[in-house]
């Protein structure tokens, strides 16, 4: 319930996009709010899904389309443990111009080398409405995202990844920043300067592999559950 109300709190997504988490007692399966906005989910709107993405009790409830993004991810990334969907309006610029995000400052430096882009045109062979609602569409764009942390969705948004939930809402909300930043400097400069492969990988070791990004997760969790 938290990730939601924190991801809506900070601009990420607004009355649609989603975030599961893997079952910490069955790796088979996961968890994901029934279909709602974001911020108004509740700890009774969650559901349990196996990875084939059907849920084991609907309760007759509306459920969300695109929960194939979550179950083929959680497939084929055993050292995933939560997924964030958004559509987030800097990611969806940088995605539709064909630019890779680059790391613009140390808060984004999961982004490495950069980051793939899923074409769904491409990967399907055809024109779609877009949407990651068939596990066929769910298993392509797993492929794209392949190790990376996180792809964006040309014309469509982002679906990013980590090993604890805190941390995939840490970074959905600085790659969300670090994109509004990165088209910034190029609009100033063509020739920006990024990080490096070698600084964000020494950034990563020396900072968010220890846990400092709850620090950000506290102060978030505490504003958006006051609302």
């Amino acid at each position: 319930m938290a990730a939601n109300r924190v991801l809506a709190d900070q601009g990420v997504v607004d009355g649609f996009g989603h975030v599961s988490v893997r079952h910490d007692k069955s790796p088979n399966r996961y968890l994901i709010s029934r279909s709602l906005a974001p911020a108004l989910v509740t700890a009774s709107d969650i559901l349990e899904y196996d990875l084939d993405s059907r849920p084991v009790d609907a309760q007759g409830l509306n459920l969300y389309s695109e929960v194939y993004i979550h179950g083929e991810i959680y497939k084929t990334r055993p050292d995933v443990s939560a997924v964030v969907h958004s559509h987030a309006p800097s990611v969806i610029a940088l995605g539709v111009a064909g630019i890779s995000p680059r790391p613009v400052y140390h808060m984004s430096s999961f982004i490495g080398s950069g980051l793939p882009v899923f074409d769904i045109r491409k990967e399907m062979g055809e024109d779609t409405n877009m949407l990651v609602r068939t596990a066929e569409r769910g298993r392509a764009l797993a492929r794209v995202l392949g190790q990376r942390p996180a792809a964006l969705m040309r014309g469509h948004g982002a679906v990013i990844t980590a090993d604890a939930l805190p941390l995939a809402v840490f970074r959905s909300v600085y790659l969300q920043i670090n994109s509004a930043l990165q088209l910034q400097a190029l609009s100033l400069n063509p020739g920006a300067t990024f990080l490096t492969e070698r600084e964000a990988e020494l950034v990563d070791e020396e900072l968010w592999n220890q846990d400092r990004h709850l620090r950000a997760w506290e102060l978030w969790k505490a504003e958006a559950m006051r609302r």
